[in-house]
């Protein structure tokens, strides 16, 4: 019989706030040459990046992904594909749409992303990149890795810890997967897959008091 975990603790829940909020980048939007949403399991993304459209804050969009195991079943023609036909259902004419269906990950989005973007002969020095909530520090630290010649911005849908996890209905996996964002995001740089991002104190030790707690289930292996 599988034991069921254990509930999350007040205590928990605030270390799980400090790492939201620190994913989170904070920009001031502004308008840029391209806005890219990155395929995930969630589709605001898509939703956000149709609102940047509509807000004149980006008159090109890309949409990029494939599959993966926690995808296949949502979006079986890929992310990228479903991505694009939600934002049409918002009112994006198709020809501000360029799709990407073949990333596997976030540096794959961005390099490919880009050579989509010059086999159509848009060469974009802003990018306004939109992420899931929790992965726009992660993402922003790839882009000034694998396309540092250009000035990005991240975006995502505008969620309070508490409401993206009534979206998902399960606190517990929220908490993994912000955990295992800041670790990408301690780890890649060392990898060669991102830049170094400052990390204050007291989200590091929230990090290890999670980790501790074992919310380990988004973890590199």
């Amino acid at each position: 019989m599988t034991s069921t975990p254990p509930a999350i603790t007040d205590a928990q829940r605030e270390q799980a706030r400090l790492i939201w909020d620190y994913h989170q980048m904070g920009q001031q939007l502004r308008p840029a040459d391209v806005a890219i949403g990155l395929g995930s399991h969630d589709l605001g993304v898509a939703t956000t990046t149709a609102g940047l459209y509509h807000q004149g804050l980006a008159k090109a969009l890309v949409f990029t992904g494939g599959n993966s195991p926690t995808t296949a079943k949502v979006f079986p023609r890929g992310e990228a594909v479903h991505y694009a036909e939600h934002a049409i259902t918002l009112g994006v004419p198709e020809h501000a749409i360029h799709v990407e269906p073949h990333a596997a990950n976030t540096g794959q989005n961005i390099a490919f992303s880009r050579a989509l973007l010059d086999q159509a002969g848009i060469h974009p020095t802003t990018v306004l990149l939109v992420t899931k909530p929790y992965m726009q520090r992660r993402s922003y630290a790839t882009v000034r890795k694998v396309w540092p010649e250009v000035e990005v911005v991240c975006a995502s849908e505008d969620l309070a810890f508490e409401d993206y996890v009534a979206s998902i209905g399960d606190e517990r996996l929220v908490v993994d997967m912000l955990v295992g964002d800041l670790q990408r995001v301690i780890e890649y740089p060392r990898l060669g897959f991102a830049v170094e991002q400052d990390m204050p104190g007291d989200v590091g030790a929230a990090y290890e008091a999670l980790v501790a707690s074992g919310f380990t289930s988004r973890l590199l292996t």
